[in-house]
This record gives structure tokens, sequence and C-alpha cells, in this order.
């Protein structure tokens, strides 16, 4: 009971190993194991003995070290513009004359979700900080593939960003402490990565 698990969406978990002495035959750079499990449907575990469930899943990946490090650089820096964006959009939003110097759409650059939390706005982004986004998505794309040679760069974002969105990218290449994902869009952009 005391080691029983439960979800109550659907969540992916993301822990990293980095082998001291173990390394995969004919590799001559560092690579670390990624472990994932992610469940499709909730999911309560009280006897680990006699589980067994077709909605849950998980999987290793051998990544290399220096691309993980950097593609984790890469979304601290993408988290830090759209940080800059919200918050500066929030001071157009709040300045009383910003309507008139800026069109109606062009002024709101922040749309609330289901969730009224600010880190779960959807966030409008500018040129520089989309083209910052597809390149570290391509990134992240090319590097979970298990076929990365037919992981073409992405010409569009595949789900809402939000600044949760990309912060849970950035925690889950955190070799440290892994992560667990939970936002749907991005669930369901990362799961088939996995296949």
């Amino acid at each position: 009971e005391s080691r029983a698990a439960n979800a109550s969406n659907k969540e992916i978990s993301i822990q990293w190993y980095i082998p001291s002495l173990e390394k995969p035959s004919n590799d001559t750079e560092t690579k670390v194991l990624l472990l994932y499990a992610y469940n499709t449907k909730p999911v309560k575990i009280s006897n680990i003995k006699i589980f067994s469930s077709t909605s849950t899943f998980s999987g290793h990946l051998w990544v290399p070290l220096d691309r993980v490090i950097s593609l984790r650089d890469k979304l601290s820096n993408l988290k830090q513009q759209v940080e800059m964006l919200m918050h500066s959009s929030k001071s157009l939003s709040s300045t009383p004359n910003s309507a008139t110097f800026l069109d109606q759409s062009e002024s709101l650059a922040i749309i609330p979700s289901k969730n009224p939390q600010m880190n779960v706005a959807k966030v409008h982004l500018d040129e520089k900080t989309e083209e910052m986004a597809k390149r570290c998505l391509s990134e992240v794309k090319a590097l979970l593939s298990v076929a990365p040679a037919l992981s073409l760069p992405l010409t569009e974002i595949p789900f809402e960003v939000t600044l949760q969105s990309i912060a849970s990218l950035e925690d889950m290449f955190d070799l440290a402490n892994g992560c667990m994902i939970t936002e749907e869009s991005l669930f369901n952009w990362i799961i088939p990565l996995f296949h």
C-alpha cells in the first residue's frame, strides 16, 4: 500500500540516469539514459504485484549528454524570452492609453486559457521568439525521435505555448531532477515522439 501509485489524469514521468562506467557499445560520445513512463488513462495501483494495465507504458532512450545540456540552455533562454513577453504585454495592457497606439489584437498578448493562472495563459509570440521556439522544439523532436533522420525541422509550433509548457520542457531536460508533465497539449505532442 505504501508503494501504491495514483495518476488521476494523463501524465509523463521523466527521470535521467547518468552511468559512471556503463556505456552503450560502439559509442565514443558520453550518453545518458532517459527513462520515461506515462499513462493514457487515469490509473490507480494498489498492489504492484498484480498490476497490469493497457494504458500504462514505459521505456528508455540513450541520448548524447552534450545535446541534452545544450538543449536545456536553449529552453532556459526561451523561457526567459516568454517571461519577458508576458511581462511586457501585461505592462502594455495595464497602460490606460495603450489601446490608442495598438489595435486590439496587438494589445492583448495573453489570452487566458481555461485556467486563470498566469503561467498557463497562452502567449502570443513575436517573430523572433517564435523562431527560437521552433528551433528548440525541432531539437526536442530530433533528440526524442526513435528515427532522428526522419525528424524534419518544425514549420509551426505543435502545441499552445504557455509559460508552464516551456517550463515543463526545460524541467524535462534537467538531468538532476527529471519532471512530471501533465499539460495535455504538450503530453499529446511528446508521446508520439517515443514511438
